[in-house]
């Protein structure tokens, strides 16, 4: 069961009632979002988000086991992306599958993506209790930007992290 059985692709209108609630409960079961957060509601709503951004799914033994929106510069979920970024965002990964891999192959994904369309750098905004999430950023070369954390509308401070793609 390594992460060679993990299949990465562009997620499937069918798959969309399974990707919000995965993530849904990865942010507020995990407890990176308030339950009765407006968030949780877009969180869950990956039609919307597929309508305006490019939803990548981690499929495993059949069942979707990770998500990635990806967004670029200047489209409505494109929080933090200045030109020539691209930015990913709401990056789950179901606890049954951590340790396949699946996280670093989305995000693997999305820098292939921005690679491939000519895109100098790939941003995220991650939360400080998403140690794990960092950790792995920062094993990928991702480097933090203090000058460009931000916080929620709820006052909760984010990290804003760079991959710089010039060869």
């Amino acid at each position: 069961m390594g992460a060679s059985a993990v299949e990465i692709r562009d997620a499937v209108e069918g798959e969309f009632a399974a990707i919000g609630a995965l993530t849904v409960e990865v942010y507020v079961g995990e407890g990176y979002v308030d339950g009765d957060s407006p968030y949780v509601a877009e969180l869950a709503d990956t039609s919307t988000r597929a309508d305006a951004a490019e939803i990548l799914v981690a499929v495993h033994e059949g069942s979707v086991v990770g998500s990635v929106t990806v967004a670029r510069p200047g489209t409505p979920f494109a929080d933090i992306a200045r030109a020539g970024e691209l930015e990913f965002r709401m990056l789950a990964v179901s606890k049954a599958a951590r340790g396949l891999g699946v996280g670093s192959a989305l995000v693997r994904r999305v820098i292939e993506t921005a690679r491939a369309e000519g895109f100098g750098s790939v941003v995220l905004t991650t939360m400080q209790g998403m140690a794990d999430a960092r950790r792995m950023y920062e094993r990928m070369g991702f480097v933090h930007v203090p000058e460009r954390d931000w916080k929620t509308m709820a006052g909760k401070p984010l990290t804003v992290m760079r991959l710089g793609l010039v060869d």
